[in-house]
């Protein structure tokens, strides 16, 4: 039987938060919020203050009734700047960390798989050009810090660690579009000739609705030093497959999306970024160099670990049938939002 909790949930409103708040709904659900509002009960402060920018009142009220933190509240920007990034993703989780101690609750933190690229993101951010303003290791360092808080304060604990979240499987919805989708919507424009990563390279993806069900079984069924990875495995695409995956849908919808160019980051370094990219005005420089940045976590063969199928209650691996599905599902939603896609277009076949 799954005994019934008061939790506080950070990052309410976010991409996993959001799908969080929905599959919690038998707990009672308190969200800590900061602009934004949410469809559920919630209070108002700042992650990176003391006692979370609670009065006193309502701080030592939530002390009193949360037994259980789920700390999905970040900045993911790779441009936020080391400053910023530490402030939000350390600082933020060093509060979070305080309040659960203080209130006796287990905590649940919401990291990033690719904490295991943080070495090969250094190296790319070593030779990348300066006018790039996506620097991967200033959040990877940030989610590696906050873990080791985590680790060490004392409150028993869990950590999640997504891969790269795409939208539900079936619908491909996603609340605010990131990174990969913005990937995904240069390649649909024809934006980016060039995909900048190996062929072999894994493009590890997880759908959000994946994500959700697994953080709540974890919290349904216990933390007590779980450190789950909710990746794809070996399951993930290639980079071949991923880039043959947006054609497909592209030509299903009749989006006249060019191929792009599968190229290795060496052979840009080497033959490309001297003849090519120096002739490009500033700003198409930039979004290029950026592109480099973010594709640097990518570019290697090797899976990430997954730890889905240990979690108790929790959501089955996915297949790469599966998973190509559920991408051609997020490649249509964000076709349709784009506004890519001719009015009265029939829904195509998968």
């Amino acid at each position: 039987m799954i005994k019934l909790k008061t939790i506080l949930l950070t990052g309410a409103s976010g991409v996993i938060g959001s799908a969080l708040l929905q599959r919690l709904g038998h707990h009672r659900v308190i969200a800590l919020v900061h602009h934004s509002s949410v469809l559920a009960e919630e209070v108002r402060g700042d992650l990176t203050e003391p006692r979370l920018g609670l009065d006193d009142v309502t701080y030592q009220r939530l002390r009193s009734i949360v037994d259980t933190v789920v700390h999905c509240g970040a900045t993911i920007s790779l441009r936020d700047g080391a400053r910023v990034t530490q402030e939000l993703n350390v600082r933020g989780t060093g509060r979070v960390t305080e309040f659960a101690a203080s209130a006796g609750a287990d905590l649940l933190y919401v990291s990033t798989s690719f904490i295991a690229r943080n070495r090969l993101a250094r190296v790319e951010d070593a030779r990348s050009n300066p006018r790039s303003g996506a620097v991967p290791h200033h959040y990877l360092d940030s989610k590696q810090a906050a873990e080791e808080l985590v680790r060490s304060s004392g409150v028993p604990y869990a950590i999640a660690r997504p891969s790269l979240v795409i939208g539900d499987s079936d619908t491909g919805f996603m609340p605010s579009f990131q990174g990969l989708h913005s990937i995904i919507g240069a390649l649909l424009r024809g934006a980016l000739p060039l995909f900048p990563v190996e062929k072999d390279a894994r493009i590890d993806i997880i759908p959000r609705d994946t994500v959700a069900d697994a953080i709540a079984a974890m919290v349904d069924h216990g933390l007590a030093g779980q450190e789950q990875w909710l990746t794809s495995g070996t399951a993930a695409p290639t980079a071949h497959d991923f880039v043959r995956t947006c054609l497909r849908r592209a030509s299903a919808w009749g989006i006249p999306m060019p191929t792009p160019r599968i190229v290795g980051p060496d052979a840009i370094d080497r033959l490309i970024r001297p003849v090519f990219i120096s002739s490009l005005a500033e700003a198409e420089r930039r979004r290029f160099d950026d592109l480099l940045a973010l594709a640097s976590l990518f570019d290697t063969s090797s899976p990430f670990p997954s730890t889905l199928e240990e979690i108790p209650g929790g959501p089955a691996p996915l297949s790469a049938t599966e998973l190509r599905d559920a991408l051609s599902n997020s490649i249509d939603h964000l076709a349709h939002r784009k506004g890519l896609i001719r009015a009265g277009k029939e829904e195509p076949a998968q």
